[in-house]
């Protein structure tokens, strides 16, 4: 896609425990670079910005990590078990695009957030932050067995996850930056945004059947974003 790889995380960061919301993702020296990776976009561009991130400028982008695994990067997994995941969306919010898309639904929605098991356009979990028409934070869920394609699913298959506890989304402003992380063990999904927890649940059974790496997801918006990722 650029002709080089984004370093999107040191995974020693990353891998705290999913209870500490104050945890520091900054890279050290000692740590290091553990991995690199690149993102492929799937739908729209990513175009290089300030600072090594990402600008989005499309009304629909879609992409996921293509991710690698070490001995070291093993090594930390064990300490916190095969299950954990975390996925972290640092972004600047740049207003909306000048060309508004809708989606399948016919709905002009303008959002940001985060893919989850994403093993293909038909299978795959959403954490979206929703600016327009109603803003707030939405886990949602596509599963259509069988099928891989977003031309055979079309916009089928999709259900919203209801949180066990559910809290306020800040406003966004253009200019503004913040970060919408979420950690999943097992079943078990805890969002937060700039630090505090925002949703809390339990997936269904089905987003469990499949699986797939972690991703970003926007619409109608541009944003210079940065993705950190465990494995």
């Amino acid at each position: 896609m650029m002709g080089r790889p984004i370093l999107l995380a040191s995974l020693l960061g990353l891998l705290a425990p999913p209870t500490a919301p104050g945890v520091s993702m900054k890279k050290t020296e000692e740590d290091g670079p553990l991995t690199a990776k690149r993102m492929k976009a799937t739908q729209g561009k990513l175009e290089p910005a300030a600072n090594g991130r990402l600008r989005i400028e499309d009304p629909k982008v879609r992409a996921v990590v293509s991710t690698g695994e070490g001995p070291k990067t093993r090594a930390l997994l064990a300490r916190v078990g095969e299950e954990a995941r975390v996925a972290e969306l640092r972004f600047t919010y740049l207003g909306a695009t000048r060309e508004q898309k809708p989606l399948q639904s016919g709905e002009l929605r303008r959002q940001v957030g985060l893919k989850l098991r994403a093993r293909d356009g038909c299978n795959v979990v959403y954490v979206m932050w929703r600016l327009e028409p109603k803003a707030g934070l939405v886990v949602s869920m596509k599963h259509n067995p069988g099928m891989s394609r977003s031309d055979d699913c079309g916009n089928g298959g999709y259900r919203t996850v209801k949180p066990r506890s559910k809290g306020a989304v800040p406003g966004l402003e253009p200019g503004s930056s913040h970060t919408l992380r979420a950690e999943l063990q097992g079943a078990e999904l805890r969002v937060r945004v700039d630090g505090s927890t925002v949703w809390e649940g339990e997936l269904p059974a089905e987003a469990l059947t499949f699986d797939g790496p972690v991703g970003l997801r926007t619409d109608n918006g541009r944003f210079d974003v940065e993705l950190l990722s465990t494995p």
